[in-house]
């Protein structure tokens, strides 16, 4: 936030990294509405959702025969943003044939609309926003270094949920009363157990999809009390790392993989902690791991786990 403080008066584009659902496009309108241009356009572009073959018109417009189909002058995202802020969302998805065209634009504060014989002078603030490391995409030929480091003036990292725990207990608020009105429901208490539950989950969605967790709560609880519509979903054994060695982390740096078994047996294990160890019916391990009670059973018994077990 500090940083947002820092960046918006500066006329600089802005590269805004983090992951899926931290909320990027928030900060990019809190730079927006803080800058010296919050009372212009802000207007946003998923260069993810935009089919490669249309992006460039687009961005930069059109004018009148350019190609079939072009029957009038049609102004580009650029244009609409004239003397605003432009915010280019998923900028890593941005075609490599079409890195150069965006590069002069930024540089020299001018387009070419596709079809127009001229360029066209265009005064706008660029923020964009990736999910990719876009260093590593340099690396790998997918992204223009020229691009990056003309983008990277003043870069800043959106950290995941599970990084600030401590916002969560004020958006599961914020969510909940959101919602209240949404649906006309009047829920007011979220239990400790529960709230515990929702700040020590990892949220790989981040908070999106704290919104759609609670969004569904609210939906299906029929009393004042917060009760989720079904279980927090269990985290995959890939999304965990398990270096380790000896049941501890080495010393000297260098980790013992564990084998299969060992990891089954130490993923099964966490579910069932996660799930106070219930077994069977609902919100329980075997719900959890899409097991049958019996077959959780036979495998607790094969891998010796227990729950008197260190």
């Amino acid at each position: 936030l500090n940083r947002i403080e820092e960046a918006a008066p500066l006329d600089i584009p802005i590269l805004l990294e983090g992951e899926t659902g931290v909320g990027k496009e928030l900060f990019a309108n809190a730079i927006h509405d803080k800058s010296p241009r919050r009372h212009k356009e802000f207007v946003k572009v998923n260069c993810a959702a935009i089919p490669a073959e249309l992006l460039e018109s687009e961005l930069f417009g059109y004018r009148k025969g350019a190609f079939t189909g072009a029957e009038k002058d049609k102004k580009g995202m650029f244009e609409i943003a004239d003397g605003g802020t432009l915010f280019l969302d998923e900028i890593g998805e941005l075609p490599l044939s079409l890195q150069p065209k965006l590069l002069r634009a930024i540089q020299d504060q001018a387009i070419q609309p596709l079809g127009a014989e001229k360029t066209r002078q265009i005064d706008i603030r660029l923020i964009a926003a990736t999910n990719r490391n876009l260093l590593d995409e340099v690396k790998n030929g997918n992204f223009r270094s020229d691009l990056y480091y003309r983008l990277h003036v003043f870069p800043i990292t959106v950290p995941p949920l599970r990084k600030r725990k401590e916002d969560i207990p004020p958006l599961v608020e914020w969510f909940i009363n959101l919602f209240n009105v949404k649906y006309g429901k009047n829920i007011g208490e979220v239990s400790e157990s529960l709230m515990g539950d929702l700040r020590d989950y990892p949220w790989p969605g981040n908070v999106r999809q704290l919104r759609n967790v609670l969004e569904r709560a609210v939906i299906t609880s029929s009393e004042s009390v917060l009760k989720l519509a079904a279980p927090l979903p269990v985290q995959e054994p890939d999304q965990y790392t398990f270096p380790v060695e000896n049941g501890s982390p080495a010393s000297n740096g260098h980790f013992e993989m564990l084998t299969l078994k060992e990891l089954e047996r130490q993923y099964i294990s966490q579910v069932l902690d996660r799930c106070g160890w219930k077994i069977s019916g609902k919100s329980s391990a075997s719900e959890a791991l899409d097991l049958p009670p019996s077959t959780l059973r036979s495998k607790m018994k094969k891998l010796g786990i227990r729950q008197d077990a260190s």
